[in-house]
């Protein structure tokens, strides 16, 4: 009886096992990226929300502080303005912000990797031993992002969550058929 050849690769169940694990680090990490955007995107709305107000209210203040019938609103658009001065001090939007968005492109980084890893590396001619350390190392990068990175916050997590079950993920040449 003549072999029949196709192009189908048999895969050992070692390398099934690192294919399931690299894709468990690409789903954990879409996850992560995905909230800490959010994130950032949040507390940089944040910080201008306040801030503009800060700025018009301070200037405001000044001009009537200029006038004597209006001595008193000035001295209560100053303490307005001292009020959301110092929660923008206290929250610090902007370095929130900025933590967010560096954890967010951390993670999307990672995310990217083990997406080519498991899509084209695990299918060249590397050994299961090669490829089992591979995994690990993205672990280990993926523990050290954990490690350094600001926590989601759950009402960030949740719009995230939302927009990935949307298809804000999802790639168009995925969809294809």
């Amino acid at each position: 009886m003549d072999k029949q050849f196709t192009s189908e690769t048999s895969v050992s169940k070692t390398k099934q096992e690192i294919i399931k694990e690299a894709k468990r680090i690409e789903e954990s990490t879409l996850f992560s990226s995905k909230g800490h955007f959010v994130a950032a995107r949040i507390w940089t709305n944040f910080h201008f929300i306040v801030g503009i107000p800060i700025v018009t209210l301070a200037a405001v203040a000044a001009s009537l502080s200029k006038l004597n019938e209006y001595q008193a609103a000035a001295g209560i658009l100053s303490i307005v303005v001292a009020a959301l001065s110092a929660v923008q001090t206290f929250l610090n939007p902007n370095d929130r912000s900025s933590r967010h968005l560096n954890a967010g492109n951390n993670y999307d980084a990672l995310q990217n990797k083990v997406r080519v890893f498991w899509t084209i590396e695990c299918w060249q001619d590397n050994s299961d031993k090669a490829l089992t350390e591979k995994v690990k190392e993205f672990s280990n990068q993926k523990e050290k992002i954990n490690h350094s990175s600001p926590q989601v916050p759950y009402w960030a997590y949740k719009i995230a969550k939302s927009g990935i079950l949307a298809g804000e993920a999802s790639y168009q040449v995925d969809k294809e058929t």
